[in-house]
């Protein structure tokens, strides 16, 4: 990572890379990949420090979370949980040699698979997993404990996984209040703690339940509440308790921490999307890229990329296509795959399952691609060090 500007921290399915662009926001280089090749769902960074954190895994590596202390020039995992290659190493000393293995007992043995989102707040160091759980580090990744609350919570044997399985990909915190955090999982909605962990509440209750239109979707709102299927979430800055959310079926506003949800699709192309980009200062900007739907291909509308952009809270939505492609663009954008940095004015980054990276250096109005040719990109952060 560059001791000064911007670095956007990518995670992909063959590791994570960092792409370098200056105080200016120009000239990007890119290194990787990092992680030894592990499928990397999510990288944050803390700015004070420098510290890179990457988590991931699959079936096959078990799950874990990758630290850097150097910039990203190197890496060293916390293993928890188990996968098929560590099955291999246990039978085939031979095989263990190879790969460095160690016969130490891991954490979380095999209660779940991969490590899909990470949060840093308050000195604490967060990790969602698949299947959801909360996990927490109090010594930045080194050691980790479950967030028993959230797994205890009554309604927990009824969630449901989505199409990915059942993952907790958003982990937001309130940084005036260490207590505060919310969670989004797919498909059990939102969660809310305010008592640091210890119980939850489970927030999916619709603002307009009475004049909800019914639809035929599993993933549409019903019986009072936003489809359970939340697919990224993030808070607004400045503002007490506003949440917005892209989830399976819609872009949704929240202005008392979730506790009730506004629809605030109208004027996009579509409900379906994956990932929400708050501006750094105004609550009322918001970007979301919309694709045509889950069973017709996942990609942008009429094949024509576009990042649609509110500056009043949802009330009314802008495409932005300058630097886009317009004609044959079949690409999707994961749910983790935006972010943006704290520069005036913002710059917001996505990146594609193409292997794409794009920024906008001027709120969205203009686009440039700034990477290509990488593996499929699952998580965009961005780290401001200028």
């Amino acid at each position: 990572m560059a001791s000064n500007g911007i670095s956007i921290l990518v995670g992909t399915t063959k590791g994570a890379f960092l792409i370098s662009g200056g105080k200016d926001r120009s000239g990007w280089t890119v290194k990787g990949p990092f992680c030894m090749g592990w499928p990397i769902n999510h990288v944050i960074g803390d700015p004070k420090t420098g510290t890179l954190w990457a988590g991931g895994g699959s079936d096959m590596h078990g799950a874990g979370v990758w630290r850097s202390d150097d910039g990203g020039e190197s890496w060293t995992v916390a293993k928890l949980s188990k996968g098929t290659m560590d099955e291999w190493a246990a039978n085939d000393p031979e095989f263990a040699k190879m790969i460095g293995w160690s016969d130490a007992p891991l954490p979380f043995a095999d209660e779940f698979t991969s490590v899909w989102s990470l949060e840093y707040a308050h000195g604490t160091l967060y990790a969602g997993t698949k299947p959801a759980a909360l996990l927490a580090s109090k010594d930045g990744g080194k050691s980790w404990e479950k967030v028993q609350g959230l797994s205890d919570h009554p309604s927990s044997d009824s969630w449901n996984p989505g199409a990915a399985g059942l993952v907790l990909h958003s982990i937001v915190s309130d940084p005036g209040n260490p207590a505060k955090l919310w969670t989004g999982i797919s498909a059990a909605g939102v969660f809310a703690t305010e008592d640091g962990g210890a119980t939850w509440e489970r927030r999916n209750r619709l603002s307009n339940a009475e004049t909800c239109v019914h639809h035929d979707h599993p993933a549409a709102p019903r019986h009072g509440e936003t489809g359970h299927c939340v697919h990224n979430m993030m808070r607004a800055p400045g503002a007490k308790d506003l949440l917005y959310q892209q989830n399976h079926h819609g872009v949704w506003r929240s202005a008392d921490g979730g506790r009730s949800w506004d629809d605030i699709t109208q004027g996009l192309p579509s409900t379906f999307g994956f990932p929400i980009r708050v501006h750094p200062r105004d609550p009322d900007t918001v970007w979301t890229l919309p694709l045509n739907g889950d069973m017709l291909g996942r990609f942008p509308p009429d094949a024509a990329a576009a990042v649609w952009r509110t500056r009043d809270g949802g009330l009314s939505w802008q495409a932005m296509r300058r630097g886009l492609p317009q004609e044959g663009c079949f690409f999707t954008v994961l749910r983790q795959a935006m972010s943006g940095d704290n520069r005036d004015p913002a710059g917001v980054y996505f990146g594609t399952n193409s292997g794409s990276v794009f920024a906008s250096l001027d709120e969205g109005e203009n686009w440039q691609e700034v990477a290509r040719h990488l593996p499929t990109i699952l998580g965009v952060e961005v780290v401001d060090r200028g």
